[in-house]
């Protein structure tokens, strides 16, 4: 007991890295027990930064080398077994992340087959898992010449796993991302440019007797006295047990600065091939808790003997609703930041940790305590906000632009629930995530009687898996609902796009711009009232191409924003403003800016180009970031 403790405390403090945390246990009867410790790999990377909070044993596999089949010929002339030439890449990888407009830009976002190979050497005969962080849009797995998995759809996880004898084996991944249009038709909705590629981390772990995933806490604060309280925290995590039948009980430990506290799981009987959740409670006195502001973070260890262990960096926070406002730590939180979409030059979204470190450094220049997402962000990324103390309201459902809902077939349902669930089970232990969005502008009362399926189903799973966070639903705000339908009735929030002064009544001035504000917030408040209410989009393109003070120049951006921030401000139903978008991205090569040009007829925008960022596609800062940075810096963090 005492060996087991000192091995959760060592876990807890060693840094986050899957390959530091190798406590590679035995395989599943009879097929052999690879032996603890790292596997071995001329093409494995020799960091693990990219992997993150996760399972113990895994590698990095980051240098793969790459060869393009846009004829579509590599299954035939059996390139699954590796045998192909190509240039050397680092994954996460784009294979063209610079072509974005032009006949080269609709060459590359049309798309097309790519082919990836690299191997490792596993140390002993076993069960190995293979995992993929993302990859656009179709990819097959295959270990050795056998294909193990095909999955379909952008920034979701999923694993190959395979018995393989001790020795070198090669990996290949083909990825086929060709016809943006017709992934429509397979559930997955692209409203950014169409990156092809192995676009996320790839590593390899053995898989012992036992399994360690999904952890999730939940936190309730009970007060000791004025100036001092006590978390209550509740930590469940999911267990596999690949061995023969036999009682598990994992144990843990929560260490923050040298002090650490343990904890163990009730043991529990499980049948051979069984998985359960097990939960289990502990106190903690006077805790550092996690807060925009305070990102206090605590190394979290969790292991079943030397079998398997899982760690990850988490926050203690209690996050409550009442009268249709929300607190954090029983303070009142007003949102206050931007949206992103994870692109950076160069690397497309295929982020390295200096992107991510860039993203959020853009994030605290404009002093945000906030960021909204419509697709899962990375779990890297997610880390970096975790450790900035920027809360996310992350959208976990299919991105259908607005107004839209495509998923009216049993199978396009069932693939959009399945996304929701992997994102949640993917990113719940990160204590940034506010808020689950279930679906992007809805119009008026939604769609289909599949898209309210889905929305009861999701909202009333996700309020018994995690009751903490806020369910919400996003409304377009040209056609919101003049009555809340049953569509809204499981949402405990509610956001709504506002584009008064862009698309809607660019011309119009200022004080009618602010007066169809407020008339639109007054809308909202009786439509829903006792939800948590949040403005999600606002903005409007700017580059140097139009003249001071017209739509689409600087000038005109800042002074949009501007008012739309001061009427937000003001309102003391709100709980959230969340400006579109942070930076500026690559859309599709037709993009010209869309109905503002009914509008406006003489903005000039640069082809292909999102332009409503705060700062360019570049990083650098364009004047409304300052003038943002003025008004959020003098909102409360909290």
């Amino acid at each position: 007991m005492r060996a087991l403790k000192r091995t959760l405390l060592a876990l807890a403090a060693a840094p986050v890295l899957g390959a530091t945390i190798a406590t590679l246990a035995s395989a599943p009867a009879g097929r052999g027990a690879p032996t603890p410790g790292a596997l071995a790999s001329p093409r494995a990377s020799t960091s693990a930064a990219l992997l993150g909070e996760g399972p113990g044993g895994r590698t990095a596999l980051s240098r793969w080398t790459l060869s393009l089949d846009p004829s579509d010929r590599g299954l035939a002339r059996g390139w699954p077994r590796g045998g192909f030439a190509g240039r050397v890449v680092s994954v996460p990888n784009v294979v063209d992340a610079s072509d974005v407009k032009g006949a080269a830009g609709w060459r590359n976002y049309d798309g097309s087959v790519a082919w990836y190979r690299t191997t490792f050497d596993a140390p002993r005969a076993g069960t190995y898992a293979l995992s993929v962080a993302s990859a656009n849009f179709r990819a097959t797995v295959f270990i050795d010449g056998r294909a193990l998995v095909t999955h379909v759809g952008s920034y979701l996880p999923f694993e190959a796993r395979d018995a393989l004898a001790a020795g070198t084996h090669t990996v290949v991944v083909r990825a086929d991302w060709r016809n943006p249009s017709a992934q429509v038709g397979e559930g997955f909705h692209r409203t950014w440019f169409n990156w092809g590629g192995l676009d996320g981390p790839v590593s390899v772990r053995a898989v012992g007797a036992s399994e360690l995933s999904e952890p999730t806490l939940a936190v309730q604060l009970q007060p000791d006295s004025p100036s001092a309280r006590t978390a209550v925290v509740r930590i469940a995590v999911r267990v596999a047990n690949h061995g023969p039948s036999r009682t598990l009980a994992p144990q843990g430990a929560l260490t923050r600065e040298g002090s650490s506290t343990t904890f163990e799981f009730a043991p529990r009987a499980f049948a051979q091939g069984e998985t359960a959740t097990l939960a289990t409670t502990v106190t903690i006195r006077k805790p550092a808790l996690w807060a925009p502001g305070h990102a206090n973070l605590y190394a979290l260890a969790l292991a079943e003997g030397n079998e398997s262990s899982y760690s990850a960096r988490v926050g203690l926070r209690e996050i409550s609703r009442r009268g249709g406002r929300v607190y954090l730590n029983g303070a009142r939180v007003l949102l206050h930041g931007a949206s992103l979409i994870e692109d950076a030059r160069g690397h497309g979204d295929a982020l390295t940790p200096d992107d991510d470190r860039r993203l959020v450094s853009e994030l605290e220049a404009i002093r945000a305590n906030a960021v909204r997402s419509q697709h899962p962000l990375a779990p890297a990324l997610v880390e970096a906000l975790d450790a900035a103390g920027i809360l996310v309201w992350q959208g976990i459902g299919p991105v259908e632009g607005a107004g839209n809902w495509h998923e009216t077939t049993p199978a396009l349902l069932g693939a959009a629930e399945n996304e929701a669930l992997t994102t949640v089970h993917e990113l719940a232990v990160h204590p940034s995530i506010l808020a689950w969005n279930l679906v992007d502008e809805v119009a008026e009362n939604g769609h289909s009687a599949y898209e309210l399926r889905y929305v009861r189903s999701l909202g009333a799973w996700l309020h018994r898996y995690d009751p903490e966070r806020l369910v919400a639903i996003e409304v377009w705000g040209t056609h919101p609902p003049a009555f809340a339908g049953p569509i809204y009735a499981g949402a405990d929030a509610v956001s709504e796009t506002d584009y008064t002064g862009w698309y809607d009544d660019a011309t119009a001035s200022a004080s009618r711009q602010r007066a169809l504000m407020r008339a639109r917030l007054s809308a909202m408040e009786r439509t829903f009232p006792g939800k948590v209410l949040v403005i999600s989009e606002f903005g409007a393109e700017a580059n140097t191409l139009n003249p001071p003070g017209r739509p689409g120049s600087y000038s005109f951006q800042s002074q949009l924003l501007q008012r739309h921030i001061s009427v937000y401000e003001r309102d003391p139903k709100l709980s959230g403003m969340l400006i579109w978008n942070l930076r500026d991205y690559p859309l599709i090569p037709a993009f010209r800016g869309g109905s503002i040009l009914a509008q406006a007829p003489r903005v000039r925008l640069t082809e292909g180009m999102l332009q409503k960022g705060l700062f360019t596609y570049g990083g650098a800062a364009k004047p409304a970031a300052a003038a943002v940075a003025r008004l959020f810096g003098a909102l409360p963090a909290v």
